[in-house]
């Protein structure tokens, strides 16, 4: 081979070593730019915050010690409330669906119509529609944000029978759910022992031999674990503490209403405990924020004594006892800790609160009647911005000709700032002030008295009522075929009603 030939040969292949080299190069430059835009986006998404929302049924301040409740402890509330936030003017609604309906939607019951309770597996008929835009979930709008959505525990406002997946519906990725009692099915009365539970893998059955909070606690537990490298949304509305009274697992040989009252108040507290030790070993207690609340007061039946007085359950009542809800938010290095803050909020404020910490906005054609205080939970405001916050809804709901309705056309309700707290009457107008800082167990009505101070807050409230509707909305659903267990009109309206469209 001639020198010249030698050379091209040469500087071919180094042309081809530098062509290798430049690809092999740009290659390494993209691959890098992909796994920085990996990073970035587990990065971001590491960066929102994971949110347990734990919600007790029916129990009250005067059952969790950190509160100052006696003759009782519940040492996994109360290192929540010691190493995070403790709130001492939270309400929410007086009774079950109220409560439910609001803390889901963002938005008051004569809003969404949901101003009394109304037990859909039980009675039929109306249920919580997913097709109703007002009735967006908070869950929905943070799977728009990448978070896997969960919920256990007592959902009560649809029929699975009717609807097996209701839950995915409502923005609800998995679930394991107490059916709720559906009428002409006996087992499904179970929620704790032998509970009846509907899940997506296995729809509804009894677990035999189980008790029911064990096995929504192990769901969720399962849940958080295949889910720990994502943002995630846990909504957990337990059972416990609602009646039937019951034994536990950890105190099988309890007898009295009582014993056995404390028995499922202690069993809710290890529940708690259980959950934050499966964030800790899982590496994400500090992105994890946890709120622990209860839909309502305790049953009327059940007497605790808070800080030397002796309170009675003050379930479905307005009374501070009813409405005034326990609210504990814990986060280590997210969430200020030892704080007691009298700042206002009311379970109106959940959805957008969610939102926000999820870095998602809520939809703009959705009229939210509460605030984000994510600024609040998060150290980085003071207060929460609530001027006044409101509660209402109790007793059942009823039905007319066009199906389910509140009681009444105007629903009371009571609405409160950090001193005074006014009860409006169905007619729209104050009946009752008080002075809570000097009178926490509303005993002296200051409804007559000429006080400036006492006709100024009068004067506010009333004004805040004027900007609400003369009438509740009603529940939103559509009709559907009616099943044979529903609820029927009785007989007397059904012929009123028939009088009234029969044709002259």
């Amino acid at each position: 081979m001639s020198a010249a030939q030698q050379m091209k040969n040469a500087t071919q292949l180094n042309n081809s070593r530098l062509t290798r080299r430049s690809f092999l190069a740009t290659m390494g430059t993209y691959a890098a730019g992909l796994a920085f835009q990996r990073m970035s986006s587990a990065a971001e998404t590491n960066s929102r915050p994971n949110i347990l929302f734990i919600m007790v049924d029916d129990l009250g301040k005067e059952w969790i010690s950190c509160y100052g409740a006696e003759n009782i402890e519940t040492p996994n509330i109360d290192a929540l409330a010691k190493t995070g936030m403790r709130f001492e003017n939270a309400y929410s609604m007086p009774q079950c669906t109220p409560s439910r309906a609001t803390l889901l939607t963002g938005q008051y019951p004569w809003r969404t119509g949901w101003v009394n309770h109304w037990d859909v597996p039980r009675w039929g008929v109306g249920y919580f529609d997913w097709k109703i835009r007002r009735n967006m979930t908070f869950a929905n709008i943070l799977k728009t944000a990448g978070y896997a959505t969960a919920a256990v525990g007592k959902w009560q406002i649809n029929d699975f029978r009717v609807t097996p997946d209701a839950m995915k519906k409502h923005g609800f990725d998995e679930w394991c759910m107490w059916t709720g009692y559906e009428t002409g099915n006996p087992a499904s009365a179970k929620r704790y022992w032998d509970a009846y539970i509907n899940t997506p893998q296995d729809g509804s059955k009894t677990y035999a031999g189980k008790f029911g909070p064990d096995v929504y606690t192990d769901y969720l537990i399962r849940f958080i674990t295949e889910h720990k490298n994502q943002p995630v949304m846990l909504y957990f509305p337990m059972a416990l503490t609602h009646g039937p009274l019951t034994t536990t697992p950890a105190e099988p040989n309890v007898k009295t209403t009582l014993e056995k009252h404390k028995a499922m108040v202690r069993y809710t507290d290890l529940l708690v405990g259980r959950l934050c030790k499966t964030l800790d070993e899982l590496r994400i207690r500090d992105r994890t924020i946890i709120i622990f609340t209860t839909d309502n007061g305790s049953g009327g039946g059940l007497t605790g004594t808070l800080n030397g007085r002796k309170i009675r359950g003050g379930k479905a009542k307005k009374t501070e006892n009813g409405v005034c809800a326990p609210f504990v938010v814990n986060c280590p290095g997210l969430v200020p800790q030892g704080v007691v803050t009298d700042a206002l909020t009311d379970f109106t404020d959940l959805l957008p609160t969610f939102a926000e910490l999820g870095g998602v906005e809520v939809p703009k054609d959705l009229k939210i009647d509460g605030i984000s205080i994510a600024p609040l939970l998060l150290g980085k405001a003071k207060d929460s911005g609530r001027e006044w916050i409101m509660a209402l809804g109790h007793g059942a709901a009823r039905l007319d000709e066009k199906g389910v309705r509140g009681q009444v056309d105007y629903t009371e309700r009571v609405i409160r700032d950090k001193r005074y707290k006014v009860w409006v009457s169905e007619q729209r107008k104050i009946s009752q002030l008080y002075d809570l800082l000097n009178d926490p167990f509303e005993q002296k009505n200051l409804i007559e008295s000429e006080k400036p101070e006492h006709l100024a807050a009068i004067d506010k409230f009333q004004a805040v009522v004027d900007t609400m509707p003369e009438k509740d909305a009603r529940p939103g659903y559509t009709p559907r075929k009616a099943n044979p267990w529903e609820k029927k009109l009785p007989t007397s309206t059904l012929r009123k009603h028939a009088k009234k469209t029969m044709p002259v």
